[in-house]
């Protein structure tokens, strides 16, 4: 798709119900985001995230979307804890969870896991940029690659990972420039989640591109529906009809016929 100029299309899913419905659209792949810790399991972050919890949401999205590629998020702490056990986890994801491959973050010692997995069979995707997992030691939620040192760390992170074997990069959260240089630099599909309009395909996490988040919506996002308020106004809906009994109404009830009426009556 990079060679043809197709622009790649990627959104994350976390349950059978939405992976279903992406797999009827246009999408070339989903991602199992450890971004469930965050959007389906309540948690502040995405580090109190399990292998466990990867492969039990993976599970449901590959059985939603046969015809789509999967691709799992590594969750923290999966990667670095041994070269040995990193490679495990990844197999997990794929033998157990069923998912097409793997999404790890970061560049540097983790070029030589990634070149592990790759060897292991296992189809890496790399994730570069703004890596949530390092949020804590990147100071935040902040754009990454604003000054010379820092794009080139990027750019050089780039060009190890694609040596190491992965089969596309995530760009997350850098200037548009640094992400076109990137894009133009390595051989291996880009694909951007506020990075710009230059990388080789966008992702965004479903929940807020339809709307159903609450509170700070990021730059990046752009919001095509807004599917929270619409649930509010449905429950509520409901609601109101149950308090003063219009639901359930004679269409909604099952009814006998008249012989059976006087049987039972």
């Amino acid at each position: 798709m990079k060679a043809a100029h197709r622009r790649i299309k990627m959104l994350t899913a976390y349950d059978y119900p939405t992976a279903a419905i992406l797999d009827e659209c246009d999408i070339d792949a989903i991602l199992v985001g450890d971004s469930l810790g965050m959007v389906m399991l309540g948690y502040t972050s995405t580090l109190p995230v399990t292998i466990e919890d990867m492969i039990h949401h993976t599970r449901a999205v590959v059985r939603g979307a046969p015809h789509t590629l999967v691709v799992a998020d590594m969750p923290f702490a999966s990667v670095t804890v041994s070269h040995e056990r990193a490679i495990e986890n990844a197999a997990r994801l794929i033998k157990e969870a069923g998912a097409d491959a793997v999404k790890v973050e970061g560049g540097g010692p983790v070029c030589e896991r990634v070149k592990g997995m790759v060897e292991a069979g296992i189809p890496v995707m790399g994730h570069l940029g703004l890596t949530p997992q390092s949020v804590g030691v990147l100071g935040g939620y902040k754009v990454q690659g604003k000054d010379e040192r820092s794009a080139m760390e990027v750019i050089e992170a780039a060009k190890a990972l694609e040596q190491a074997g992965v089969f596309a990069i995530v760009l997350e959260c850098i200037p548009a420039r640094l992400a076109e240089v990137v894009t133009s630099t390595v051989q291996v599909p880009t694909i951007g989640i506020g990075a710009g309009p230059h990388c080789d395909g966008q992702v965004l996490v479903l929940h807020d591109l339809i709307g159903l988040t609450a509170g700070h919506v990021p730059k990046f996002v752009k919001r095509y529906a807004d599917l929270r308020k619409d649930l509010a106004m449905a429950v509520s809906q409901y609601a109101k009809e149950v308090d003063e009994g219009v639901f359930p109404d004679e269409v909604h009830s099952f009814g006998v016929s008249g012989e059976m009426t006087g049987r039972l009556y």
